[in-house]
């Protein structure tokens, strides 16, 4: 579980996949350093676009909003712009009261002073522990050791000083033609732990060299959200510092993109290809994981209900654990969709494990059982496969298999 394959979904004249990450956009710089918040590892990210650029951002539903989140709100309102993202890992300045927001906006204030730009171009982010303050301290002298942003541009210290529990750094990127320019769509993520549908303890941040609409690039960004970081789950908790942040800095010189631009849609699925990437990245490397699990649902009343469906199936904790036991349990599989909430036909389902046919018009189906066996034992990639003979509503989640290693991880995280 310490590689990922970069090849994915969604190519079809939409863009594929290339060798890439944040800083492949025109403009874009970023690096990381070790400032002391973690033992022996680098724990502070920054991002630099060279000239302001239009922004975008989806946050946690989790009530209890960390500070950071806050004040990278305050600063997209402020004109729709970001120019700088500072990010620390291993304390994410949650639950922390006035002084956990007095320090957000000192981070925002003294990353502004040091690269020239007004705070309000800024974004901030955190994760790491909930309920500590932050050690402001270390972070105002990392943020003095950033002395050379074109001799420190490293994409990969970036990635990986903005890890946790995280066993791999999580990268994606794509490109496509508009107007006869060359657009480049990069993308960086962390989360392990505390991940479920509706954000997670997760953070992503995604960068293009497009020209782009602001209110356009804010509604994309929720749609794809919602397509891809909204539909992987680990363990059913949902973080208190979640971030998808979107920069869009022009570079690229094409005309301004718009819903009404013939190549709006291409755009807007080459984003999606990035985020997907992401999303599966963070469901492959579970805290604990072995197998990644993606739960395809078709022919259901709506898109929305093969979402519960989808979600229902890849957020069960016996599902999980039958997956990393490597016993093909069908009936886990009808009892998640049976208790999904939507209205269905049991006598009209049909589910697959992999190219194993389980349950045919709710009833069991003469399977080998050594074979699905084997298909689970051979696999990292596990496939569950819903046809609810409804519809034409479709829908994809990812999660992984719960371990003895997830509770290891989670009994001793503080320690």
């Amino acid at each position: 579980m310490n590689s990922v394959n970069q090849v994915d979904m969604l190519k079809e004249n939409k863009g594929s996949l290339i060798d890439g990450s944040i800083t492949s956009p025109l403009g874009f710089l970023a690096g990381g350093l070790f400032c002391g918040i973690k033992r022996k590892r680098l724990d502070l990210a920054w991002l630099y676009s060279e000239v302001p650029a239009t922004a975008a951002a989806v946050y946690t539903t989790n009530l209890f909003q960390a500070p950071p989140l806050k004040v990278t709100q305050d600063s997209i309102q402020s004109g729709g712009k970001i120019q700088g993202v500072i990010v620390n890992s291993g304390n994410a300045n949650a639950c922390t009261g006035e002084e956990g927001l007095k320090n957000a906006l000192l981070m925002r204030r003294k990353f502004a002073e040091h690269i020239g730009v007004r705070e309000h171009l800024i974004a901030v982010s955190s994760t790491g522990i909930i309920g500590e303050q932050l050690p402001i301290e270390k972070i105002e002298k990392g943020i003095l050791n950033m002395t050379d942003f074109y001799q420190q541009n490293d994409a990969t210290d970036f990635e990986t000083a903005i890890l946790t529990t995280d066993t791999f750094v999580k990268h994606a990127c794509t490109e496509l033609e508009i107007d006869g320019k060359t657009v480049t769509i990069g993308g960086a993520a962390k989360g392990s732990g505390m991940i479920h549908p509706n954000m997670a303890t997760m953070l992503a941040f995604i960068t293009t060299d497009a020209n782009i609409q602001q209110d356009a690039l804010n509604q994309s960004l929720k749609k794809v959200t919602d397509e891809t970081f909204n539909m992987i789950t680990v363990d059913g908790d949902t973080s208190t510092n979640d971030t998808v942040l979107i920069l869009a800095n022009g570079k690229a010189g094409n005309k301004e993109l718009t819903p009404a631009h013939p190549k709006w849609h291409a755009f807007e699925q080459c984003v999606k290809l990035v985020c997907q990437s992401l999303a599966k990245q963070i469901a492959r490397d579970g805290e604990g994981a072995t197998k990644l699990i993606e739960v395809q649902v078709k022919s259901a009343e709506s898109d929305q209900d093969a979402k519960k469906v989808a979600k229902s199936i890849v957020g069960s904790n016996l599902v999980k654990a039958a997956i990393y036991g490597e016993d093909p349990n069908w009936g886990r599989i009808i009892a998640a969709i049976g208790y999904s909430g939507i209205e269905l036909d049991p006598t009209k389902i049909n589910v697959s494990l992999g190219p194993y046919k389980l349950l045919e018009n709710g009833l069991p189906y003469p399977f080998s059982e050594k074979e699905a066996t084997n298909y689970l034992q051979q696999n990292e990639t596990i496939q569950i496969f819903v046809d609810l003979s409804a519809a034409s509503g479709n829908a994809v989640a990812w999660g992984c298999d719960l371990t003895y290693d997830y509770v290891k991880i989670n009994a001793s995280y503080r320690t």
